[in-house]
């Protein structure tokens, strides 16, 4: 299986998703977002690949969200994307590509279903077991 995920490693959710996928027995391609943003047109096909907008992925806490006015719901899907190409701190993360699917790991057991053998379960840095999941 081939799996990839578009890291933030300052991010508990996407260092959880990471090791989630890791103990699945996977050994995934990691992408730090940040030091290499994604292009615009990788950024549609993952939205794609996940039937969501891009209203659907932006960031607000610890991001340039309020500053520059997206909260505007009147703003455009392209308006959006220029915001996230610009500053892609916006980008929610952490997103999971997979052969079964790809999609936006929050909270990270999301993760699972994406995964041919899922960890049965797992406990987060805070503390917080989940599982249960069955492939």
């Amino acid at each position: 299986m081939t799996v990839t995920i578009y890291h933030n490693p300052a991010c508990g959710t996407s260092r959880n998703t990471l090791e989630m996928i890791r103990r699945s027995g996977e050994d995934p391609q990691v992408i730090e977002y940040l030091k290499d943003p994604l292009s615009r047109e990788v950024l549609a096909e993952l939205l794609d690949m996940m039937g969501l907008k891009p209203r659907d992925i932006l960031r607000e806490k610890g991001t340039p969200y309020a500053e520059l006015g997206l909260g505007d719901q009147t703003l455009a899907d392209d308006a959006l994307l220029d915001a996230m190409m610009a500053h892609p701190i916006l980008i929610n993360r952490p997103i999971v590509v997979t052969d079964r699917g790809a999609a936006l790991c929050r909270p990270s057991e999301r993760v699972l279903p994406l995964l041919d053998n899922p960890v049965a379960t797992f406990t987060k840095e805070d503390g917080e077991t989940v599982g249960g999941y069955r492939a």
